[in-house]
């Protein structure tokens, strides 16, 4: 693989100060060298869901490139600050996708159910999203890095030395926040699921 187009390369940082600048051509450059990563991102979010899920990787990918397009102005600093902006994007995408799921399945637009099948809308994925989503909104409150880390860290798959260059700390104390918000995020999620 060619070191120019790989996406730990200065050649990203370069092509993402020039689009920030105006340069549209800068943006067709960097799509396709950014477009595994941010592939292999979507399907990470999508593994868990069920099979024949409306919203496939490439789908999630495409209205992730649409709401990057409206970022023309953006001052990207450099891989790592995109993919953070990009991980912000893709989990307001599937929260966004989630609620609508969820609207469907409560009567917007849909058939009526029987009892045994509304009984199922509660555990759908979509009701899990929308929960990781709140959480993580808690936490925020409560820690705001903490949050951020985990962010960066689900949905961008950004490793623990990327995050500690975005957040301008140690990786020693991206990997003990990044423990601690995932023993938080797991103690509030386990105790939502067993109320």
């Amino acid at each position: 693989m060619d070191d120019s187009k790989s996406p730990d390369s200065p050649g990203v940082t370069q092509l993402l100060i020039q689009w920030s600048q105006g340069d549209e051509k800068a943006l067709e450059d960097l799509l396709p060298i950014v477009h595994r990563q941010l592939r292999r991102v979507a399907h990470r979010e999508l593994r868990d869901e069920r099979i024949g899920h409306t919203l496939q990787p490439t789908a999630l990918v495409n209205e992730l490139y649409l709401r990057l397009i409206e970022q023309r102005h953006a001052s990207w600093q450099n891989r790592a600050h995109f993919f953070a902006v990009a991980a912000q994007m893709m989990r307001r995408i599937l929260v966004d996708y989630a609620r609508a799921q969820v609207a469907i399945k409560r009567g917007a637009l849909s058939p009526r159910v029987s009892l045994d099948e509304a009984a199922d809308v509660g555990s759908s994925p979509a009701f899990e999203v929308i929960a990781v989503d709140a959480a993580l909104e808690r936490l925020a409150e409560i820690d705001p890095v903490q949050a951020r880390i985990v962010e960066l860290r689900f949905f961008s798959g950004l490793t623990v030395e990327e995050i500690a260059h975005v957040l301008n700390r140690s990786p020693r104390t991206i990997k003990r926040e990044w423990r601690l918000a995932k023993a938080w995020l797991h103690h509030q999620l386990l105790g939502r699921s067993s109320a």
